[in-house]
């Protein structure tokens, strides 16, 4: 079974992704949106829910976690994988890989959190590979918010996005990486402000495109459920109206959110 979790409903996001790419494994998935956001928080705080959140998907049976936050995954994973004997998968490197493989002019923006934007992760990370190529970074603490209210369509966000977007279109940049699972909820939006030319890199699929070739390699990893018995579980730590409507767009289906 795999485990998946963040801080609130972006992160089904990715657990969209891996149903559509591993069918033929069990998802227990677990959203924090009582403690949402995660981005305006301390390192020590995001690292304490993130150790709480996989020892609730542990129990509940995962064999391997995917941190389906950037926030908790640029500040909490070596915590994480120090804590736990399980393979702990972040969504840092595999957008941050697909952005290098993208970029034709080196010039990379990345929107984020406030925590994510204040580690520096993607420029690390970036950086590390590629030294030549220059990362451009934006907070954007109030789309998070926006995302879990269901305002993915309001003439409000759009104003906020151009606000946010402006300095890194003065940059330039050919790539923008969504560094947010609840990011691709605007994927549109972006798009049409930051310009068609420039390229989104989804740390989504990104991710669950890694977790299929990891399974690929190690099959060993995580159990595979007998034809027909795949089930996927979805824990909220709140459940309000909103979470329910954009859990029903992403996954384009009903949607049973299991209050915990």
């Amino acid at each position: 079974m795999i485990g998946i979790f963040d801080s609130g409903i972006g992160g089904m996001t990715v657990a969209r992704a891996v149903e559509q790419l591993l069918p033929d494994y069990s998802i227990v998935y677990f959203g924090d949106i009582a403690r949402t956001p995660y981005g305006s928080k301390s390192a020590a705080t995001i690292t304490d829910y993130s150790l709480r959140n996989t020892e609730f998907l542990l129990k509940a049976g995962a064999e391997i976690i995917i941190i389906a936050c950037n926030t908790a995954s640029s500040v909490a994973t070596e915590a994480l994988r120090r804590e736990f004997k399980v393979p702990i998968i972040e969504v840092i490197t595999p957008a941050a890989t697909k952005a290098i493989a993208t970029t034709k002019t080196g010039r990379i923006g990345v929107i984020g959190t406030r925590a994510t934007i204040r580690s520096g992760v993607y420029e690390e990370t970036i950086g590390g590979q590629r030294p030549d190529f220059q990362v451009f970074s934006e907070a954007c603490p109030l789309l998070v918010p926006l995302v879990e209210e269901g305002w993915t369509n309001k003439q409000e966000t759009k104003m906020i996005i151009r606000r946010y977007l402006h300095p890194l279109k003065d940059k330039q940049i050919d790539t923008l990486v969504l560094g947010c699972t609840h990011y691709p909820l605007l994927k549109t939006l972006i798009q049409a402000r930051v310009g068609k030319r420039v390229n989104l890199i989804d740390s989504s699929v990104e991710t669950a495109n890694y977790v299929r070739d990891l399974l690929t390699e190690q099959p060993k990893l995580v159990t595979r459920a007998e034809e027909g018995t795949t089930t996927h579980r979805y824990y909220v730590s709140d459940l309000t109206d909103s979470a329910q409507t954009v859990a029903r767009k992403i996954f384009a289906r009903p949607l049973e959110l299991i209050l915990t």
